[in-house]
């Protein structure tokens, strides 16, 4: 292996060749029967091999310009627009002016897989499902989590828990890397990101081999906007949500010379919003009782976020990249709830009011830089060292007291955890393209450490205050090295294109429970192959196919032994005996392209054993606990479908529906479990465009309860409606979400042959969102950004 890689690094930089000058690539196209121009046509220079190496859409006057530093023997520009014949041009050896392109009003074939209206919205790749976030009239005023609601293949239910095709384990990726932003909470960091920021949302559901294997579903890959040429452009918005309070974004790009600048930021208050909450217990055998909890909780936010990505271009091989992002928000909590504890015959055993104050707070920081060598004689090849260095920090704490006791001991107590994560990452990856093969290879070294301190004291009337309690304390050191090596071939034939490759990760983990004194040191090898097909078909049809294996490692949310006691006779916490998890992943798909729109049909299959699943058990008759663990053997059958119509120049429609059927089985403390039974998500969408000033749309969706080991959860369904004013670099828009419906109540249960336990939140679910956004700058084309880099994701983040 140590030959190998150095007779490969030895030609890469023995390699010579000619390159062509910098330049321009413009020109206007035409409707062929009109020869009126037409808007929002992609254009794209790729490489003779047909690898896209820039892109861009024509403006309002059919116009395009591509600014191009190299250009290599054969390239090509591919023009392509819904509804019209695609065109394939040869490019002379040196940039210029083409003049008008004319496009055919008849689309009898489509060079590229669009599956949307127009504009484009989804659209269909060999290995995921990309949706266009800018193109979608509804986006403005809307916050990341809105959109998700809308991507094929995804679900949030009522409480905002994401699901990919049906299972709550994947990985969320910012623009193509793993981020400490959305590692450990997600829900408020896509909740505060705002919509406008998003470029495209990616759903990678047969990720190739160059991806860590993480993430038993796929990948969610969330595209921040990138747009400027030489001078600058941006955007700001102010939204105002009733009730949840104000946020403002702006984002923006520079570019002058080599140099160029892409950033991104927010800032948001949230008020206090107050929620009901009520749990419900019954247990059954020698002795049953029924522990009823009601209360209220309330919470108000404060969050920032940036990020940003800064490119310079040394010459016309060599690019360096830097980029970073930072999130923080802190949350500050508390709840009031009665307990009360019954016989069968309705005789009060146990009751007593618990109030709580306290907080959450959450901090993530990822930096990484990328250099990137290509060579002279062909474009595509290329050598990319990349760096990266994450690191998280999650602080709770709560101040717990109990009034009108009766029967019940448990004093007056606070708790505390301290959990931070920090992470390595150095990477290589080599690209080499062999006519209409693409070869990949590279090597990786992740480098993890996650530390926990939790303590917690207890008032105690003989020393008249509060002290220690060992009982409380926890503290929890663990390291998980990843290193890992892969290869991959992509062939790109006329109407074929074959991906496949393999992936080998080596994982060795350390852990050390400091508190008990115990040590754990574990070593394993996975072997993950990946395999893709595409084939074009005749009248814009395509199928694709997709096998592979994925791995889920438990990221310290679920590792972590801290044992939540906020709420004293419903206990949480981790499992750190957990292992890795293996999934088995087959999809086929069907994607059709109409005059007026498209369809996509996607049918899937996936098993897993030793899935790791949320279990919950009786200590005693007033006490239960739940905790993660390595006990569930899950199939997933699922077929989804979805669709974009243009009716006419006015109206247009999108919808997406998913229906699967879950089975799900294990045993856990002893007992066997089993549950199975169908679900589903479904979205549509309509909108009515009068004139280009104003824009309306409705909205609505529906998802059938989650399916788990031991219960699930009740439905879920939501509407909005929107309306948007254009009006030059001004747009103002208003949207009402759920205004038919004031509070919603979603539920989680469990049910054994021992007890029943229910978990409900009655939310917030009226709302109004007003926004306003301002456009500054007028130019628009690619920022220069390498075209590999680091990817971790091969760690659970508790998704």
């Amino acid at each position: 292996m140590r030959n190998w890689m150095t007779a490969l690094f030895l030609c890469l930089f023995t390699i010579n060749g000619m390159a062509q000058q910098p330049g321009t690539i413009s020109g206007t196209v035409l409707d062929s029967v009109t020869h009126k121009p037409l808007t929002l046509v992609n254009v794209a220079l790729q490489s003779a091999a047909g690898t896209k190496l820039k892109t861009t859409v024509t403006t309002e006057k059919g116009q395009f310009a591509l600014q191009v530093a190299t250009q290599s023997p054969g390239s090509q520009l591919a023009v392509s627009y819904v509804g019209y014949d695609s065109k394939l041009i040869s490019l002379p050896a040196s940039a210029s002016a083409l003049g008008e392109i004319l496009l055919a009003p008849v689309a009898d074939q489509l060079s590229g897989v669009t599956v949307t209206a127009r504009p484009p919205l989804v659209k269909q790749e060999i290995d995921r499902l990309t949706y266009d976030v800018q193109s979608d009239p509804q986006s403005k005023g809307q916050s990341a989590m809105d959109m998700l609601r809308r991507v094929p293949l995804l679900t949030v239910d009522g409480d905002d828990n994401i699901q990919l095709q049906g299972s709550g384990n994947y990985r969320i990726f910012i623009n193509g890397k793993p981020s400490a932003l959305v590692t450990n909470n997600p829900k408020d960091v896509l909740r505060s990101m705002s919509a406008s920021i998003i470029q495209k949302i990616e759903v990678i559901t047969t990720p190739p081999a160059k991806y860590d294997s993480e993430g038993l579903a796929g990948i969610i890959n969330i595209i921040t906007t990138k747009k400027t040429a030489e001078g600058y452009n941006g955007t700001v918005s102010l939204r105002q949500n009733i009730p949840f309070g104000p946020n403002i974004n702006i984002n923006g790009t520079y570019k002058k010379d080599k140099f160029g600048l892409s950033m991104y930021g927010g800032t948001g208050i949230s008020p206090i919003t107050t929620t009901g909450q009520d749990n419900l217990r019954e247990t059954f055998g020698a002795s049953p009782s029924t522990l009823f909890q009601t209360g209220t909780s309330g919470r108000n936010n404060k969050f920032v976020y940036a990020g940003g990505e800064l490119s310079y271009e040394i010459d016309s091989l060599q690019l360096l990249t830097a980029s970073g992002n930072y999130f923080q928000g802190r949350i500050e909590q508390f709840f009031d709830r009665m307990s009360t504890n019954k016989d069968v015959s309705g005789a009060v055993l146990q009751s007593y009011r618990l109030s709580s104050e306290g907080y959450y707070r959450n901090k993530g920081i990822d930096v990484g830089l990328n250099y990137q060598l290509g060579f002279k004689h062909r474009k595509d090849q290329l050598l990319t060292t990349s760096y990266r260095y994450s690191y998280s920090l999650n602080e709770q704490a709560a101040d717990i007291r109990i009034t009108d006791v009766f029967k019940f001991t448990q004093p007056n107590n606070t708790q505390r955890n301290d959990a931070n994560f920090n992470e390595h990452t150095i990477q290589v990856d080599y690209v080499h393209p062999l006519n209409k093969i693409t070869m990949e290879a590279g090597a990786k070294a992740i480098l993890r450490t996650m530390n926990s301190d939790a303590t917690g004291q207890i008032y105690s009337s003989t020393a008249n205050g509060y002290i220690n309690d060992p009982t409380r304390a926890n503290q929890f050191r663990y390291s998980q090295d990843v290193y890992s090596i892969y290869n991959s071939y992509q062939a790109k034939l006329t109407k074929w294109t074959f991906q496949g490759g393999v992936r080998a990760e080596l994982t060795r983990i350390a852990a050390d429970f400091t508190s008990t004194a115990t040590r754990l040191n574990l070593e394993y090898t996975n072997l993950v192959p990946t395999v893709s097909v595409m084939r074009l078909l005749e009248e814009g049809r395509t199928l694709t196919f997709g096998i592979t294996n994925r791995l889920m490692r438990p990221g310290i949310t679920m590792l972590n032994p801290f044992v939540d006691r906020s709420n004293p006779q419903i206990i949480s916490g981790g499992n750190p005996d957990l292992r890795p998890v293996i999934s088995h992943l087959f999809e086929l798909g069907y994607n059709k392209v109409y005059k007026s729109g498209s369809l996509n049909t996607k049918l899937s299959y996936m098993y897993t054993n030793n899935n790791i699943e949320s279990v919950t058990r009786i200590l005693a008759d007033t006490l239960s606990q739940t905790t993660f663990d390595n006990v569930g053997q899950s199939r997933i059958a699922r077929i989804n479908v979805a669709g974009n119509f243009t009716i006419n120049p006015k109206w247009s429609v999108n919808f997406n529906t998913g229906i699967f059927y879950v089975w799900v089985r294990g045993v856990y403390n002893g007992k066997f479990f089993s549950n199975h039974g169908p679900r589903t998500n479904t979205f549509a969408n309509a909108t009515y465009k009068p004139n280009s000033i104003w824009q309306f749309g409705a909205s609505g969706g529906y998802n059938r309860r989650y399916v788990n080991l031991q219960g699930g959860s009740n439905d879920y369904w939501y509407t909005s409606f929107s309306a948007t004013c254009n009006l030059k670099k001004w747009s103002f828009s208003a949207i009402a979400n759920n205004p038919f419906m004031t509070h919603y109540s979603f539920t989680m249960f469990t049910a054994t042959e021992d007890f029943h336990q229910s978990n409900t939140s009655h939310m917030i679910y009226r709302n109004f969102n007003l926004s306003v956004s301002y456009k500054f700058g007028g130019l628009s084309s690619g920022l220069k950004k390498n075209r590999r880099g680091i990817n971790n994701d091969d760690a659970a983040g508790g998704n």
